[in-house]
């Protein structure tokens, strides 16, 4: 019995390979993966099975169901968005890349504010949940069955009771300790609540490796908010161990609104197979902005469902365009290759790099993997600086005096090509001031380190970072 179930294994194993030889995006993990799903299929094949493929299927083949409601909606948009549209400046050829990646190219009419923190945060998106008339759509990786669950949920319950259609959006995997009961309550109080649903599809049943990592809210298709935080009390620092918690999100009102809104749509749809066909598509300028005024922004979408590693490659470009520099705050960083190699070509031209991280991290095999990488590149220049104040979750991004990234990403594998993401892209001068001092501030609570080598550290130490790497395309 156990021979013929060893050899049961080998077969699959040997069809694994072939699969994942076709499948997998880059020649060293295809190499992997061939090799150890026929040495070690009995350990490989349920690993390769779970956690081995980077590409989500069924995503795009859902929304071309509904394609005749789509078409007719994007080309209204589309119709809608051109006296918005920026257009790209003759010395930044990298734009035409980036309008090709986006669902939307830099649109202008917009004031964005900057949300430092939890309460901040918080606050602002309970005042423009307060403001709704018509419909809210308030998605996020991780809903909490506590205070701060409690406070939104009864806002959204109010805004029902007020006529305003409510449909909230969670990732199964990221809210797995979120109880029924407490779904059950969301709808028995009028608000439409469904789980994003990674697994569902016959090929990605065993799947649990994809996440939707988007935290997104609209109200009435004119403001959004995006950016690291999700629904729970340890947002606001009531988390024994990591904190005070260090966040940052983005509050965006006018025409860029709608691209959010678009990205939560698909998500929707994916999830439920029902169409929200009562949506406002129609962009408005913000409050006070004329036409080809305000702040130029760009949301955009990305995951494993698109055709291309839509954003490893748009955070590749934007490395790419740093002239002066390129200022990183991430609490996961493990960049993939492309991203190594704009960076390393960074400091090659001079550029300021610097890399703020946090000391305290919710992920042991993540802060010894980035180890790795944090100490290549301080010996090629860059500066390294550990977050000393609690843990430092954001996701933000400054490159050179006029363009700056705050969203879901992270600069790790998973971010890039495993979870479904969001990234608000504001190009305006006055706001990477505000970005330029609030990471000042971030730094003034943190060590930086001198050269940070790690091949002068003790040989345990090298040993568990060099280790936590090779998990790193699952991390």
């Amino acid at each position: 019995m156990f021979t013929i179930v060893y050899l049961l294994f080998q077969a699959i194993g040997l069809v694994s390979s072939v699969h994942a030889i076709l499948n997998t995006r880059t020649a060293q993990g295809a190499i992997a993966w061939a090799v150890s799903l026929n040495t070690l299929p009995v350990i490989t094949v349920p690993i390769y099975w779970v956690f081995g493929r980077s590409k989500f299927e069924g995503y795009v083949n859902a929304l071309k169901n509904s394609s005749l409601f789509m078409e007719e909606k994007q080309q209204q948009a589309h119709e809608a968005f051109a006296p918005f549209v920026v257009a790209g400046p003759e010395d930044f050829p990298e734009y035409r890349a980036i309008r090709k990646l986006s669902l939307s190219p830099f649109l202008n009419g917009n004031r964005v504010k900057l949300l430092i923190d939890g309460k901040a945060t918080f606050d602002s998106m309970e005042a423009g949940i307060g403001r709704a008339r018509s419909y809210i759509l308030f998605q996020f990786y991780i809903l909490r069955a506590d205070e701060s669950g409690t406070r939104f949920m009864d806002l959204l319950a109010r805004k029902v009771s007020e006529g305003v259609e409510v449909h909230v959006l969670y990732d199964e995997i990221g809210s797995y300790d979120l109880p029924l009961k407490w779904i059950e309550n969301y709808r028995q109080r009028g608000i439409r609540i469904i789980p994003f649903n990674t697994t569902r599809g016959k090929r990605n049943r065993f799947q649990v490796n994809f996440r939707n990592h988007r935290k997104i809210v609209v109200v009435d298709g004119y403001e959004a908010w995006l950016g690291g935080l999700n629904i729970g009390d340890e947002y606001l620092g009531k988390d024994r161990k990591l904190s005070p918690w260090r966040d940052t999100h983005l509050h965006i009102v006018g025409p860029a609104a709608l691209v959010a809104q678009s990205i939560f749509w698909s998500d929707w749809y994916w999830a439920d197979q029902s169409l929200l066909k009562h949506l406002h598509w129609q962009p408005e300028a913000a409050p006070g902005v004329k036409e080809g005024d305000g702040q130029d922004v760009l949301v955009l979408g990305s995951g494993p469902a698109d055709e291309l590693e839509t954003a490893s490659l748009f955070f590749t470009t934007v490395l790419n365009a740093a002239r002066e520099r390129v200022w990183i705050a991430t609490p996961y960083f493990i960049p993939d290759e492309a991203t190594q190699v704009s960076l390393r070509l960074a400091l090659l031209r001079g550029v300021d790099v610097r890399i703020l991280t946090p000391r305290l991290n919710d992920n042991w095999f993540v802060k010894e993997a980035a180890n790795v990488y944090l100490s290549e590149f301080s010996l090629m220049g860059a500066r390294i600086f550990f977050y000393e104040r609690g843990f430092m979750h954001q996701k933000v991004v400054l490159v050179d005096d006029g363009l700056s990234l705050v969203g879901t990403v992270n600069f790790d594998n998973r971010s890039f090509r495993l979870n479904f993401e969001v990234t608000g892209a504001v190009a305006d001068g006055e706001f990477a001031r505000e970005v330029e001092a609030m990471l000042a501030e971030d730094f003034a609570h943190s060590t930086e380190v001198g050269e940070y080598d790690l091949n002068v550290r003790p040989f345990w130490e090298r040993l568990k970072a060099r280790g936590s790497v090779l998990l790193s395309p699952v991390l």
